[in-house]
């Protein structure tokens, strides 16, 4: 790998009722510029995902007035975007481009939308939905499913589910943005409503509006700027399936894209202090700290509770932004501000109360799709160079 991630920014937004996704997605790119300090005038990739409008890439990069020489529009869901980062930096590796944009922008708040929640509304004719559609599948429904499984295979408890959650609270009162900046117990999530049993409602991401942007750049262009160096240095992408009923719910691609990310990188999780892991529900993340490798298969419960997974009192720190269960879900969030998180800590750019000390690794993974069901898994490691 010899590309770089330059610039990286959040968009400080969790309601937008007067703003377009267009206009997210430009704001997100100027900030995204001005982090770095190139001029649009320096981009010639762009990378976009479910969420852009109209005719994709074309529609927004000519809002955008960007005069390009190469797109993708891989389209994974939430995990996009990790895969973005990858492919940008093959993209760059090939020739193909020297600095490219990736871009995320979402109004599930202001559209009233809590996708979790609402029942699928595929067509009927797509083969992959066709046995599901009538029984009125809903994301929560799945996931609650995966976490009744993994209490029953694995003796996992609510208790442990809910230290998800307290984690993410802790980190996201240092979040000035995060839509809930309020710490929790273990005892108030157990004693929110019950969703889809075994989930409460605080087991559950929050719906806001917002996006953010990335610029993966050339190893030249990222020595002449002076920001941190942060390098990708592995990356694994891994579509998962149902293989004709033949699979294992509580399990993910992470265990493949993970694989393949470590050994790109030449580091073990060991290596790794910080991970941002997708957290649509709390059970989302003790899939992830297992399949790659965190701790072994079924013990993510015990190590959430007893490692904490908050910064400064465990091995391991994750979401220190808050994560979707606390600061920000727009839409499609998966990967896109798991990256950010992720810039951040390796920068040493966090929030002093979560950073991690001397972050050399940060690890990124988006689950976009759904367990259980169809989905894909995306893993992203950094390093920041001395």
């Amino acid at each position: 790998m010899t590309a770089y991630i330059a610039g990286a920014y959040e968009l400080p937004i969790r309601h937008a009722p007067d703003q377009s996704l267009a206009q997210l997605q430009a704001q997100a790119m100027l900030g995204a510029l001005a982090d770095a300090g190139l001029e649009k005038s320096d981009i010639d990739g762009f990378f976009c995902g479910p969420d852009a409008p109209g005719t994709g890439p074309l529609s927004i990069a000519d809002y955008l007035n960007l005069k390009l020489r190469h797109v993708d529009t891989t389209n994974t869901s939430g995990s996009s975007y990790p895969i973005h980062v990858a492919h940008a930096a093959q993209a760059i590796a090939a020739g193909k481009c020297n600095v490219a944009l990736i871009t995320l922008a979402g109004r599930p708040r202001s559209e009233g939308r809590a996708k979790g929640a609402l029942v699928r509304r595929d067509s009927p004719d797509q083969p992959d939905f066709q046995w599901e559609h009538p029984f009125g599948l809903a994301v929560i429904n799945v996931y609650g499913m995966v976490a009744m499984r993994h209490m029953y295979k694995y003796g996992t408890t609510p208790e442990q589910l809910a230290w998800v959650k307290v984690a993410a609270s802790r980190h996201a009162q240092h979040n000035p943005l995060a839509l809930l900046p309020t710490p929790v117990t273990v005892e108030e999530v157990l004693a929110s409503p019950l969703v889809c049993d075994p989930l409460h409602r605080l087991d559950c991401c929050v719906v806001t509006d917002g996006g953010g942007a990335l610029l993966v750049v050339r190893k030249e262009i990222a020595q002449s700027l002076k920001r941190p160096r942060i390098k990708i240095i592995g990356t694994g992408e891994a579509p998962e399936g149902q293989n004709g009923g033949y699979f294992e719910i509580t399990d993910s691609g992470a265990r493949r894209s993970g694989r393949m990310a470590f050994e790109q990188a030449g580091i073990t999780p060991a290596d790794v202090h910080y991970a941002s892991l997708y957290d649509s529900f709390t059970i989302t993340v003790l899939v992830q700290l297992e399949d790659l490798g965190f701790c072994p298969k079924g013990e993510a419960g015990r190590f959430a509770m007893e490692q904490s997974l908050i910064a400064g009192q465990g091995r391991l720190a994750v979401n220190t932004d808050g994560g979707g269960l606390c600061n920000n879900h727009p839409g499609n969030r998966g990967g896109m501000t798991k990256m950010i998180e992720a810039v951040r800590q390796a920068r040493g750019e966090a929030h002093p109360a979560v950073q991690v000390p001397d972050c050399q690794f940060a690890l990124a993974n988006a689950i976009g799709g759904q367990l259980a069901v169809r989905h894909a898994s995306a893993t992203v490691i950094l390093e920041r160079e001395s």
